[in-house]
């Protein structure tokens, strides 16, 4: 996650708004007004943003309308994109499409189903309640083809999680209130959890949380697990056990560098630095070891103690997130150095 920064945050407003503010422009035009240079929208908590146009095209039958995504001062990456929605008439109400840089669903577990356009429920009901609003207000019948596109979004997608997700050929229209909350660890949860919900839909019996790249690489590689059993935990221990408490998946495997192992092992659900620190004369202990009370790192205890600490960070680590996650899922643990050598598996 990129470093938060100092200050007061500025909130943004996500795909599925920006999406809403286009279709609303659009669907002025089409009905007999002139292009808006401005949209306020309600969203679903009651803020009322105004968002900019800077796109519009039409023909035949049909208006296009483009808004600028703007995430605030959250490190997005589809800060900046274009969300481009054209509408034409249809028949039998509100039709939805995914044009370019809109990824399509090929695995279920998603809040969509699978073969439709990933736009998330959410964002479909807002620009739904748009369409109402206008067809009552224009005397119009509500029944309206909805496309929405991303230029370069297939690029951007794959920065993001939708390929192990399952979302092919761009990005998610996504958002349950409309605003990007800067830093928000309740969406990375989200993606977690998602990531869950996709796994137990396919099927799999094993799936792995991993702290980092690395001890992803690892875990990956000594179980010979698909792309899409690899759920994106990061810091998020706990976020991820306790969804897996309501949500089991017969095996679990957790991975990852013995300073964050550590503090899982000694309770901590978030194991971010700034969250959660490992207690040093806790480690001494385990290890057996005084000298261990006077290192600056887990590893450099480590480098101390030697392989009976790993293996009682493993087990320690092993036991907290078994007691989190349920009698249902079996955990075991991998702890591993900077380089990616295994120092120590337990379960």
């Amino acid at each position: 996650m990129s470093r938060k920064p100092e200050g007061e945050l500025r909130r943004g407003w996500t795909t599925g708004a920006c999406a809403t503010a286009a279709t609303r422009a659009a669907l002025m035009r089409l009905w007999g007004g002139a292009w808006p240079g401005q949209v306020q929208l309600l969203l679903p908590r009651g803020e009322r943003p105004v968002f900019e146009l800077a796109h519009s095209a039409e023909g035949e039958g049909w208006a296009e309308a483009g808004i600028v995504k703007d995430a605030g001062d959250d490190p997005d990456v589809t800060h900046g994109a274009l969300i481009v929605v054209r509408v034409a008439a249809s028949a039998g109400g509100v039709v939805f499409r995914g044009g370019e840089g809109v990824g399509r669903v090929t695995k279920p577990g998603l809040p969509v189903a699978v073969g439709e356009p990933a736009i998330n429920p959410v964002p479909r009901a807002m620009m739904e309640e748009v369409v109402a609003d206008l067809a009552s207000e224009h005397g119009r019948p509500p029944d309206v083809e909805i496309t929405v596109s991303v230029p370069g979004g297939e690029a951007l997608a794959l920065k993001t999680w939708n390929p192990r997700l399952g979302i092919e050929g761009g990005l998610s229209i996504l958002g349950t209130t409309g605003v990007v909350r800067p830093f928000s660890c309740a969406a990375w949860i989200a993606s977690i959890h998602r990531g869950i919900d996709v796994a137990r839909a396919s099927g799999l019996t094993h799936v792995a949380g991993c702290t980092g790249a690395t001890s992803e690489r690892v875990v990956q590689a000594l179980f010979g697990l698909p792309d899409h059993a690899m759920l994106d935990m990061g810091d998020f221990a706990g976020g991820m056990l306790k969804y897996l408490r309501r949500h089991p998946v017969p095996r679990l495997t957790i991975g990852g560098g013995i300073g964050k192992m550590a503090k899982l092992a000694q309770g901590a659900g978030d194991l971010h630095s700034g969250r959660s620190q490992a207690d040093f004369e806790t480690l001494a202990l385990w290890a057996g070891d005084a000298r261990v009370r006077e290192a600056n790192t887990v590893l450099e205890a480590y480098g101390i103690a030697g392989e009976p600490l790993a293996r009682a960070i493993a087990e320690g680590a092993r036991a907290v997130a078994q007691g989190m996650a349920g009698e249902e899922v079996a955990v075991d643990t991998v702890v591993i150095d900077r380089a990616g050598t295994v120092l120590a598996r337990a379960g």
